[in-house]
């Protein structure tokens, strides 16, 4: 009996022992850790300043780490086109949380390393099934593993088109286009489809030059980063009698914004647009000539999904409206005191009948 005993009492300190060095059960409260995680995220070509696109998402990467701190962001930059796929593969092979590419023109190489690595997560920034970016095929093989971006700016710049019809007063206005896509055209519908309907409702008959919403047919650089081009094609607007130009176009813009400035030194009353990211912040040089900017919210779009990503989510598609502010006319900064009141107004008034559903601007570009 004593023996039995002496083996019981060990047999019970061993399994005492065995369970304080046992892991925790399910039903245990575990020790809290945060892992790290790495935002990865590969700029279109041109310069990760280029008051656009690389700009304002590389500005979201960097809130989302300012947000949580075990959140590291990265970048690569695209020289050209043909750096796409080679900068994702790198990113995969750092073990990225997630990629986001930006822009339309990454959809193939973004859809090819999705299908290729469904478990890496992807962002694009604006671009989706639906306007063909990811796929030329009407039925594709969905990578479920892509939160897709994107911006229904047709609301955003039918206001601007109302606007500038309002403020016109020449009775020409005109925009322009980078490259032929969904996510410029949808722009161009919208701005021409506001100045239809100001000269509907005030009976006047402004002009848009540069594109047909009927026709889809108008004036395009060809790329978004030649801004002797877009110099070009806004004096060309000017001379024809357009005191208001809506460059949807990237850094093209730029050489917009150098004409609108030498027109207006020479004492012509002529202004413009800015498009994508609020003008006065990302340029300020220029200020002065931007009624406003047809603005997308990039930057917290791009925000979201990072921190979406770091907690797990994969996939899905973001679209920003008026509604939820990730389409919006910016500040008029130094025209705030020249939009007459009234117009002013009108656009509020507007503003609320296309978020009610109200007013539907034409477009016939998908988001």
């Amino acid at each position: 009996m004593r023996q039995t005993l002496r083996v019981g009492a060990i047999l019970l300190a061993a399994a005492l022992l065995a369970a304080g060095c046992a892991k925790p059960s399910s039903t245990s409260t575990p020790t809290t850790t945060t892992a790290k995680f790495t935002g990865c995220m590969v700029a279109d070509t041109g310069t990760i300043n280029d008051k656009s696109f690389n700009q304002s998402s590389w500005e979201g990467m960097q809130a989302a780490a300012a947000a949580n701190s075990n959140i590291t962001v990265k970048v690569l930059p695209s020289a050209t086109a043909s750096d796409y796929a080679k900068n994702i593969t790198a990113f995969e092979n750092q073990k990225c949380g997630i990629i986001v590419t930006v822009g339309f023109l990454m959809g193939p190489a973004t859809q090819s390393a999705a299908l290729a690595s469904p478990k890496q997560k992807f962002a694009i920034v604006d671009c989706s099934y639906a306007s063909f970016c990811l796929s030329t095929k009407p039925h594709p093989p969905i990578a479920h593993n892509i939160n897709q971006l994107v911006y229904n700016t047709v609301q955003d710049a039918f206001l601007g088109g109302y606007l500038a019809a309002g403020m016109t007063k020449t009775g020409k206005v005109a925009t322009y286009g980078g490259e032929k896509f969904g996510t410029v055209t949808i722009y161009m519908d919208g701005f021409w489809d506001g100045v239809q309907y100001y000269n509907k409702q005030h009976h006047t008959h402004v002009q848009v030059l540069g594109w047909s919403y009927p026709s889809q047919n108008g004036t395009f650089v060809g790329s978004f980063t030649n801004d002797a081009a877009g110099e070009t094609i806004a004096n060309t607007f000017i001379t024809h009698g357009a005191d208001i130009i809506f460059p949807v176009a990237g850094l093209d813009g730029l050489g917009t914004a150098k004409a609108v400035q030498t027109a207006a030194q020479s004492g012509k009353r002529v202004a413009m647009f800015w498009v994508d990211t609020d003008g006065c912040l990302s340029d300020p040089t220029y200020c002065k000539y931007f009624i406003t900017t047809v603005e997308k919210g990039l930057s917290p779009s791009v925000k979201t999904a990072v921190l979406l990503a770091a907690k797990g989510h994969s996939g899905g598609t973001y679209v920003g409206t008026l509604e939820n502010g990730g389409a919006v006319l910016a500040p008029y900064h130094d025209w705030a005191s020249k939009v007459p009141a009234s117009l002013q107004s009108e656009l509020n008034t507007l503003k609320q009948d296309i978020i009610s559903g109200k007013i539907v601007p034409a477009t016939k570009a998908p988001v």
